[in-house]
């Protein structure tokens, strides 16, 4: 285990400064304000009324994965068994379960420079060597398969949409890289974590194009349950029994009230409600903040905007701690997700609402363009 590689996620300080600051205006914390839909907490009211406090199946409740399949019917037309399907304490168990049956001791993953903080961290953890590939605005912030075949790796983890560009990988990208992959066996990961927060294209699961790939996702983001810690895992059908064993002894099952909640998530109308709330928010955001930064993209998913902050600063994060000291503006710095040119980037999060957003447009344009 390689703990003294692992790197802490410098926003925490951020966050836990903003915490004592009264009237901080919040861009840096990745989770929405949004509630969930009323449905799910009645079904967890009546779950903690059924007394239903023991452990599920590891691989979690039926009736919730079959909901899960038919969810992929619905919106990919896509075929999955539920006994390919593993509930999750959040999408970082899945991660665990992905690396776990996917790679060994000094095996190399493939990810991109920027991307989430705990992809590497994981690999740390498990003895595997994360593997970078720089990404930018040329690229929208996209692998291409001509990375790929620069790099030895035994698996390539993406996500789409990504945290922290907002960028969602092309239909035609998306397939060359897994037809790529599955030709080099390559295991593909895919996190698609923020998959039903997509406001301009579709975002197409890797399950579409193969059905080698592993596919994450969970009820944190999109289904505004971030504090219910439930996740999910799609493996292939001949990793099934490895999964279950490594679920098993990695955490025994997921949450149970959490997944009894989760049988009412998938309200079709509600969640329209909260992708239109989003696009709103980033059509606002993007717009505001272009005046004051440069956007290398406007945001095609996810609820982030990459801000390139470059002609304020080469420190994104001393940049951050002088927002937050002087006009108490919370942001995340772009060095928590790697460091191809992160230093030059601010990460913005519009998981609160247009009022909340407005005042610290307000702060950020008095103190840097007066």
């Amino acid at each position: 285990m390689r703990c003294d590689k692992m790197t802490p996620f410098i926003v925490m300080d951020i966050v836990a400064k903003a915490a004592k600051i009264k009237d901080a205006i919040h861009f840096e914390v990745g989770q929405p304000d949004l509630s969930p839909s009323p449905k799910v907490k009645e079904a967890l009211k009546r779950a903690v009324d059924l007394n239903q406090f023991a452990y599920t199946p590891s691989n979690g409740l039926l009736e919730l994965r079959q909901k899960i399949a038919q969810h992929y019917r619905e919106s990919y037309s896509v075929s999955v068994s539920p006994e390919q399907i593993f509930l999750t304490p959040g999408s970082s168990g899945a991660f665990l379960i992905a690396y776990s049956l996917t790679l060994g001791v000094n095996d190399k993953l493939g990810l991109s420079d920027p991307s989430y903080p705990c992809y590497k961290n994981f690999a740390h953890i498990l003895n595997i060597e994360p593997v970078f590939m720089n990404v930018n605005k040329e690229s929208n912030y996209q692998l291409q398969v001509s990375d790929l075949q620069k790099v030895s790796i035994d698996a390539l983890q993406i996500s789409s949409p990504a945290n922290p560009t907002g960028n969602i990988y092309t239909k035609e990208n998306l397939a060359s890289l897994i037809d790529y992959c599955d030709q080099k066996e390559i295991a593909f990961i895919s996190d698609e974590l923020y998959h039903g927060l997509h406001y301009d294209e579709p975002a197409h699961t890797a399950l579409e194009f193969s059905k080698k790939s592993f596919v994450i996702n969970g009820f944190s983001k999109y289904f505004c349950m971030p504090g219910l810690r439930l996740g999910w895992i799609i493996v292939p059908k001949e990793y099934i029994t490895q999964a279950e064993i490594v679920a098993q002894n990695l955490f025994i099952c997921a949450p149970t009230l959490s997944q009894y909640a989760a049988l009412e998530a998938f309200e079709g109308d509600y969640l329209k409600h909260i992708n239109k709330t989003f696009i709103e928010r980033r059509d606002y955001l993007y717009t505001e903040l272009s005046t004051i930064f440069q956007i290398d993209a406007k945001p095609q998913g996810a609820f982030y905007l990459w801000a390139d902050v470059s002609k304020y600063t080469d420190n994104s994060f001393e940049f951050a701690k002088e927002l937050l000291e002087k006009i108490g503006v919370a942001t995340t710095p772009g060095i928590d997700f790697g460091a191809n040119q992160t230093n030059k980037y601010l990460r913005f999060a519009y998981t609160r609402d247009i009022k909340h957003m407005t005042e610290g447009v307000k702060r950020l344009k008095s103190y840097l363009l007066a």
